[in-house]
């Protein structure tokens, strides 16, 4: 895979789960949100286990990667499915990418992965995009920082579709344990929840992380994190289209800057790592 397929991948799954924040919060008026994440993630694994190569078996240090992912997983999707019964898709996709930002400071503490200073400052550029976009003055401020390092290390070792798995799986355990510990679980299964639930198991939650498995093998957390800054212009574009949620004028010069972060990202300041080497030798 390429850089710009690693890229445009990424891209794809970061649309299909900004335009998920819409469909979860369809399926929430049908469900307690820790019941909707068992069930989605739940079905997602069942989906997800007869492609996934089971031989070999895991060795310790893989199972605890997996294992990592979940835990990672099922806490921001806990987090966020529990946060849009009282938001918006827009307002919960800010928390998610102010969280993804995250990732660049744990990358440099943990791997050393020190980001450049024009993907820092394409970085700081999207998250002013992200904080006029969403508005968050009503509500506050997860796919976090954590899980996307902790992708970005680990999807060079593993199996992409076995760690996807592990992860899914945690998350649905996980979510059923939530909902009978802190909730009174319960599912109407009308058409709508059932439209919501299909999405989300499709695309949300089995080809998305496939994605992003697979293209971050190719890149660093904090170019992943770039790219998951479109995710609450995605949710935000969604929510005006579905749901009628007006986006004002200021709304929209944050999504500009969101663009406009991601493009200076790709400007040619830089003297490609090559030449620098020959540089150096000569």
């Amino acid at each position: 895979m390429t850089r710009r397929q690693a890229d445009l991948a990424l891209l794809a799954a970061t649309f299909l789960w900004g335009t998920s924040f819409v469909a979860v919060k369809s399926a929430l008026a049908d469900a307690t949100p820790f019941a909707f994440i068992a069930v989605r993630f739940g079905i997602a694994a069942l989906v997800l286990a007869p492609g996934t190569p089971f031989r070999p078996t895991p060795d310790r240090a893989e199972l605890r990667g997996g294992l990592l992912l979940g835990a990672l997983v099922a806490v921001g999707f806990i987090s966020q499915t529990a946060g849009l019964v009282i938001t918006t898709p827009s307002r919960s996709a800010f928390i998610v990418a102010v969280s993804s930002i995250l990732a660049p400071v744990i990358a440099l503490a943990l791997l050393g992965q020190r980001p450049s200073w024009l993907t820092a400052a394409a970085l700081a550029l999207a998250m002013f995009g992200i904080y006029l976009l969403t508005a968050p003055d009503a509500g506050g401020l997860n796919r976090g920082g954590g899980q996307i390092v902790a992708v970005t290390a680990l999807s060079r070792r593993y199996d992409a579709r076995r760690l996807v798995f592990c992860q899914i799986a945690t998350t649905a355990l996980l979510g059923a344990l939530a909902a009978g510990l802190l909730e009174h679980p319960h599912v109407r299964w009308t058409p709508r929840f059932l439209g919501a639930l299909g999405y989300t198991v499709l695309f949300a939650s089995t080809i998305c992380f496939l994605l992003q498995v697979s293209a971050q093998r190719h890149m660093s957390s904090a170019r992943a994190a770039l790219i998951f800054c479109f995710e609450p212009l995605f949710a935000a574009l969604t929510s005006w289209l579905v749901l009628g949620e007006r986006l004002s004028l200021v709304q929209w010069v944050g999504g500009t800057l969101i663009l406009l972060g991601m493009l200076a990202a790709e400007l040619p300041w830089q003297p490609a790592p090559e030449r620098r080497a020959v540089t150096l030798d000569g």
